[in-house]
């Protein structure tokens, strides 16, 4: 038996203890959370619990752009898994200001170069401005170092092809953070049962990712408005590639499909006059291999909702679903990690928040080892291409009234 099997099986064993736990105490511990007011949280900027096991490796790793405050919880997974943050540069002032706040230890570097040409570093993290991730992975690949980089990962396909070159040529890590799927406690909890077979064949994946515009200050430092990239296609790369790209790495990931193509896509500006080139409404249909996939993305979550969006996940398969209700369950309770499960037994409701995250551990053994268990490349990669295909054709809609 290989290393990853033995996780695997230590994983389902922990989690199946946990998930039986919660069913048995689902009722009080509903009745305790809708006491809980939990401090709302920036999108799913979430700065994950540290493991209560020490971390079997350990490497040295650096921030190098943090345009976007989903690098906390990029941050945060490494943590996890044995890293250690040594450097960091950012080019927004406010964001390196309120990041060394809460790494006052941390060195604070002038240039981008200084953590490229350091050679203890071994692992660079980016949520640098979306567009100019793919360029920055590339030459850190070229300085011997791997990449994580924050969501999307890359907006063009001639970035992807440049991508694909540098891993070919520096047989490096280029792997990008879908924390919808890897830092989602249920979201981690519903791949194991799928992987169980807990409900036959999966057939289809249905992905509904509601963002707010205008959010609150919350764990990850934000608070502070939009930036003026975040409303300009070339550089968020549109509302199919930026937030759907989460959306189509599980759909490539639950149903197990390793080709896949986009059936129809459409975008549309709703409610946005005054930034007449952003997309706050759009839709894919997938159809891969293996499975089909429709995903829905939007930015008009409503304040009462008392958090960023009601991310929701519902598989299908041949002998039963799963729902996920990521970030809360509303107007039952605030916390999120909710996953609903109905075979033909039974219809279950499982807490998954005292679930394990493997990912940082995994991706933290991935550096040290050369091995790529915590994320299939070539499923990283795909997904990035079918949300980019997915823009570049979507029909821009414009509705009357």
């Amino acid at each position: 038996m290989n290393d990853r099997e033995t996780k695997r099986r230590d994983f389902l064993k922990h989690a199946s203890l946990m998930g039986s736990a919660a069913v048995i105490g689902g009722l009080t511990r509903n009745a305790m959370a809708a006491e809980r007011q939990p401090e709302r949280l920036v999108e799913d900027a979430i700065v994950g619990q540290q493991s209560e096991e020490s971390p079997k490796y350990h490497i040295k790793f650096a921030v190098c752009g943090m345009s976007h405050d989903h690098i906390y919880g990029m941050v945060g997974a490494v943590l996890r898994g044995g890293g250690e943050l040594v450097s960091l540069w950012g080019q927004e002032p406010d964001k390196l200001a309120t990041f060394s706040k809460r790494f006052p230890n941390v060195k604070v570097v002038k240039t981008q170069e200084e953590i490229l040409e350091d050679p203890s570093i071994q692992l660079v993290l980016s949520s640098q401005i979306a567009n100019e991730r793919a360029p920055l992975g590339v030459k850190v690949m070229k300085h011997g170092k791997d990449y994580l980089s924050d969501k999307p990962g890359i907006t063009t396909l001639e970035q992807l092809a440049e991508v694909r070159k540098a891993i070919a040529e520096t047989k490096r890590i280029y792997a990008i953070m879908y924390s919808e799927r890897l830092e989602v406690k249920a979201a981690v909890y519903a791949g194991k049962l799928v992987e169980e077979g807990a409900i036959g064949k999966v057939i289809q994946t249905i992905n509904i990712a509601p963002h707010q515009v205008e959010q609150r200050r919350g764990d990850a430092g934000g608070g502070s408005g939009r930036p003026d990239w975040f409303w300009v296609p070339e550089q968020y790369g549109g509302i199919l590639t930026d937030i759907g790209s989460h959306q189509v790495d599980q759909f490539l990931y639950y149903t197990g499909s390793k080709r896949a193509e986009v059936v129809e896509s459409q975008i549309a500006n709703v409610r946005h006059p005054d930034h007449p080139r952003f997309q706050d409404f759009g839709d894919m249909v997938l159809r891969g291999d293996r499975g089909f996939g429709y995903v829905r993305l939007d930015w008009f979550t409503p304040d009462g909702l008392g958090t960023w969006g009601d991310g929701r996940l519902f598989i299908l398969g041949t002998d039963g679903y799963i729902e996920v209700r990521k970030y809360t369950d509303v107007a039952v309770k605030k916390q999120g990690n909710n996953l609903f499960l109905v075979d033909n037994k039974e219809a279950r409701y499982i807490d998954c928040n005292q679930m394990p995250l493997p990912f940082g551990p995994e991706f933290v053994a991935d550096i040290v080892n050369r091995t790529h268990n915590a994320q299939d490349q070539e499923q990283c990669l795909l997904a990035a291409e079918l949300v980019i295909k997915a823009q570049r054709n979507a029909k821009f809609v414009t509705l009357e009234g």
